[in-house]
């Protein structure tokens, strides 16, 4: 469908705006400078940003918590979490997979992901994630239809962008549902998210803020 084409591609409108504040300066050819209202339209666009990332972050971080007081209400365990410090944070762009590790940034990586209107792959890779931890083979069976209505089908309210060999492949599979079911479907979707948004969401504004020193607010911190 033209949305899981769109949703491969994970180019928004919000990245732009990313990329316009990051690098607005070099836009302008020919050396002009930038008058002092620009300059006031670009620190008014930048919070804006910075505002809706926090939002995001904070209902992503909020949920995350939730989840994992649930589980572990029996050993009477809470954790919340954290801003990361600068250096935390910078280790991030190192591997992909310290990223998606990260409980933080994790849920700045699915913000980010909302913004580029593609949050279907960060959602599939988790719940492929937590398919193969499934050990009842009836919760195992029903996990697999679920996902395979929510992401696979044609039209699926969070259709990802695979090809239809795969989708296929996956419909055959899940009639006797195994742990390996939706593998190849992971893997490219993990390839996808590695390959374009993590190197745009490294550029991020919101990312190079939580590099750097200076916090953006209390209100980020998942507190």
């Amino acid at each position: 469908s033209g949305r899981g084409a769109g949703a491969g591609r994970c180019v928004g409108m919000q990245s732009a705006l990313f990329l316009a504040v990051r690098h607005g300066g070099r836009m302008e050819r020919g050396g002009r400078r930038r008058s002092e209202p620009e300059e006031a339209d670009k620190g008014r666009m930048k919070r804006t940003i910075i505002k809706d990332w926090k939002t995001r972050l904070s209902y992503f971080l909020q949920n995350s918590s939730n989840s994992n007081k649930r589980k572990s209400k029996k050993a009477g365990k809470q954790r919340n979490y954290f801003r990361p410090s600068p250096e935390e944070a910078q280790l991030w762009s190192e591997a992909f997979d310290e990223l998606l590790a990260n409980k933080y940034g994790l849920a700045a990586f699915r913000a980010f992901l909302k913004s580029e209107f593609c949050e279907e792959n960060i959602e599939f890779w988790l719940a492929c994630e937590d398919f193969k931890k499934t050990k009842s083979p009836q919760k195992l069976t029903s996990k697999a239809k679920k996902i395979y209505n929510d992401f696979i089908e044609k039209e699926a309210p969070k259709e990802i962008n695979i090809d239809f060999q795969t989708k296929n492949m996956i419909a055959q599979n899940i009639q006797e549902a195994t742990h390996t079911c939706f593998s190849a479907a992971q893997k490219r979707v993990y390839s996808l998210m590695e390959n374009n948004s993590y190197p745009r969401f490294l550029e991020s504004e919101f990312y190079q803020e939580l590099c750097k020193k200076t916090p953006i607010s209390r209100a980020a911190q998942g507190t």
